[in-house]
């Protein structure tokens, strides 16, 4: 198992809070086109979701809520959990102003059992998300937890080989079968690079197959992997716009994997 930070929750947290700040008025997240209505679920996440409507959908690592509302504007009844109360605020004030059928709980995602007692038709979890948590096992009972039976966990995450490189792409900094900590000094976001905010964030590694072994010794039951060779954000240093919302590296095109899908059912 990963070796773990006893203080992470609240570091990660700290740096979530500050991230929130910047992301919610930021080009990057483009609030205003949300509120106008569109959605910011991509096409990617979108063909593995299908009709969501009616459906009851558990979001994990939610941020602050514009996918979890996306999903309620499609007709799904939505709950998002998030370690950031700054973002969990943000989604619920969000939620009321537009009259959404969603709710946010701010908890660290090991605990969430003591949060919430209901079970869902699809679990669903997107970009940046395992990599701030050390334990696969626990993450994964979480996931068949919460899900009804005969239920669909689907996650688009950034592929695990995006990590072994340094911020410009240019030599493998980090280890695929990473087993340590990784404990970072950060400036900027993703969002805004020149955001005036500093931070520490611990994170962690995990090789696509630790991702899919831990699911299946949930009792989960593999129904579909994909990757794809670009990132539908521009959230890395070096990318270029091959199509529309088509981002890849630019001296690396179609070379690596840098988005991966997985749909199990319960």
């Amino acid at each position: 198992m990963k070796k773990v930070n006893e203080d992470y929750i609240a570091k990660n947290k700290e740096a979530w809070n500050q991230k929130t700040t910047v992301h919610i008025d930021s080009d990057f997240y483009d609030m205003p086109a949300f509120l106008r209505g569109e959605t910011t679920l991509k096409p990617l996440e979108l063909s593995l979701l299908g009709d969501v409507s009616g459906k009851r959908i558990l979001h994990l690592q939610c941020h602050f809520g514009q996918d979890t509302l996306s999903l309620a504007r499609m007709g799904a009844t939505t709950v998002g959990v998030d370690l950031s109360n700054a973002a969990v605020e943000k989604a619920t004030a969000l939620a009321g102003e537009l009259n959404l059928d969603a709710r946010f709980i701010c908890c660290d995602l090991y605990s969430l059992k003591e949060h919430l007692t209901e079970q869902f038709d699809i679990v669903f979890t997107s970009y940046g998300t395992i990599g701030w948590l050390p334990d696969l096992d626990k993450w994964a009972d979480i996931v068949q937890h919460f899900l009804k039976p005969e239920g669909k966990f689907i996650m688009v995450d950034f592929h695990p080989v995006v990590w072994m490189f340094d911020d410009h792409f240019k030599e493998v900094a980090y280890n695929y079968f990473n087993t340590e900590t990784i404990v970072e000094q950060v400036q900027g976001s993703y969002a805004d690079r020149e955001a005036d905010i500093a931070y520490e964030t611990v994170s962690w590694n995990h090789p696509t197959s630790e991702t899919l072994q831990s699911l299946l010794d949930a009792g989960l039951r593999l129904t579909n992997y994909h990757e794809w060779d670009y990132s539908p954000y521009t959230c890395f240093q070096e990318l270029q716009e091959d199509a529309p919302g088509v981002y890849r590296v630019k001296h690396l095109g179609n070379k690596i994997p840098m988005v991966y899908g997985i749909v199990c059912v319960k």
